[in-house]
């Protein structure tokens, strides 16, 4: 076992800026992730448009354990472990559909959509009746619900997905508070890659750097801020925000009004008229600068593995399978007021960009798999790496909540953010520790730039 004092703490430096090679690799390290980071943290499910109507259900997985989210007769949305308390048998084998009881296969333990034990074959002849089944239904997880978002944890003493979500959840609103509220178009689409989860979570958070060099094909064909920054020429515009519990995002804001498109015409113009006139209602009920946000380009990363492209509307889970291999589960996000053919607009941009044969997915994949695989040297595993982009020049900001770098968005503010939060959940006995290691960490936090010092940093 990795000694705490000795090891783990030294495995990211104090403000996330260096990384030793072995946490993308170490199988020993991907253990404990399973238990302190998988087993604790709040955990994308499903969204509750995928399980409307009772006996409605979606099978998924909380780190590497296979779970049930079921709607229960009652409304409520349960989630519990896929594994049948009599011999471990897998209960449910497909993807979701709806039922009236879950039924192992192996000998026939019932189980009921809460996921307790219902009824046992031969329960009074060969049990003769002194099975317990109280205390054989499925295992259990805490399941909330943050605007239809549903989220689960294992972990009875987490904070409640609010106080994990923290500053996420104020600027989660631009989007998710709209009229009618938003939901994903499935089922997801599934696709392996052999690489480690957290270089997925990490690009998401906040990685502009790679946009115009490694997509600088696809920003020609996609247009918009993204071919403003074709080739590194320039740094992206807009924000880099982190916030708490290692969450964090970029931004950048659109002044031609219109999110980046695949299609071109009358459906292009209708959606341009469409967001225009969401705007003005999020101005009036969540105040400007959400509304900006909400025609803005985000790349995004829930800690841990949640992760989400505003603009393009694409929702991922990066599902581990080791710590060299993942499953990249694909939505596509979009509002639930849309007309049904905006919404298919969406769908194809979102399948053309980040499907499995995506324009922009293929590039990631292979610079998430060459990340990984380098650390398969011994001498190259020695040598940590590096992401101290934009470090000192962090602020808070007297309007949005968290840590921003508000010169540009090409930033490692939300890697380091990430990685910092990570190293503090590996390190951290109890979420107790976890919660006064982010107060201490708010605590130290900068004073927001004035505008002489951001316009000295931009060279104005």
């Amino acid at each position: 076992m990795l000694d705490v004092n000795k090891e783990l703490r030294g495995l990211v430096s104090e403000d996330g800026a260096v990384q030793d090679r072995r946490i993308y690799w170490d199988q020993e390290i991907f253990e404990l992730e399973l238990e302190r980071i998988f087993a604790r943290s709040w955990l994308f499910l499903t969204h509750e448009s995928q399980i409307p109507n009772p006996g409605d259900f979606f099978t998924t997985y909380m780190g590497q354990d296979r779970v049930i989210v079921a709607r229960a007769a009652d409304g409520t949305v349960k989630a519990f472990v896929n594994s049948c308390a009599h011999r471990g048998n897998q209960v449910c084998y497909a993807d979701s559909g709806n039922v009236r009881s879950f039924v192992c296969n192996y000998h026939g333990w019932a189980y009921g959509l809460d996921g307790s034990l219902a009824g046992v074959p031969l329960e009074k002849e060969a049990y003769y009746g002194e099975i317990n089944k109280s205390e054989l239904g499925l295992i259990p997880a805490r399941v909330e619900s943050y605007r239809g978002f549903l989220f689960g944890t294992f972990d009875p003493q987490a904070p409640s997905l609010p106080e994990y979500l923290a500053e996420m959840a104020w600027y989660l609103d631009s989007f998710m508070a709209v009229p009618g509220g938003a939901e994903l178009l499935g089922p997801p689409i599934k696709v392996r890659i052999k690489a480690n989860w957290k270089f997925f979570a990490e690009n998401f958070i906040g990685d502009w750097y790679h946009v115009g060099w490694t997509h600088a094909a696809g920003c020609t064909v996609i247009g918009g801020v993204t071919a403003a920054v074709k080739g590194n020429v320039r740094p992206a515009p807009g924000y880099q925000i982190s916030t708490n519990f290692g969450h964090g995002f970029n931004a950048a804001f659109l002044p031609d009004g219109s999110v980046p498109s695949l299609h071109q015409g009358e459906i292009e113009r209708r959606y341009a008229e469409w967001v225009k006139s969401r705007e003005k209602v999020i101005a009036q009920e969540l105040g400007e600068w959400r509304s900006k946000l909400y025609n803005a380009v985000w790349d995004a990363t829930i800690f841990p593995n949640c992760s989400f492209l505003r603009g393009i509307d694409t929702w991922k889970v990066w599902q581990v399978r080791g710590p060299r291999e993942l499953e990249v589960w694909t939505w596509t996000l979009v509002e639930k007021e849309m007309p049904d053919d905006l919404k298919e607009m969406i769908r194809h941009t979102n399948e053309k960009t980040f499907g499995a044969a995506g324009l922009l997915e293929g590039d990631d994949g292979e610079n998430m798999e060459g990340n990984t695989w380098t650390a398969e040297g011994y001498i190259t595993r020695k040598r940590p790496l590096y992401a101290g982009m934009g470090r000192g020049h962090e602020r808070s900001h007297p309007a949005l909540p968290g840590l921003l770098n508000t010169d540009q968005a090409t930033s490692e503010l939300a890697h380091r953010r990430f990685l910092k939060f990570w190293s503090q959940m590996i390190c951290a006995e109890s979420w107790d520790e976890i919660i006064e290691a982010q107060h201490r960490l708010a605590a130290t936090a900068p004073s927001p730039r004035s505008d002489e010092d951001r316009a000295a940093a931009m060279g104005k």
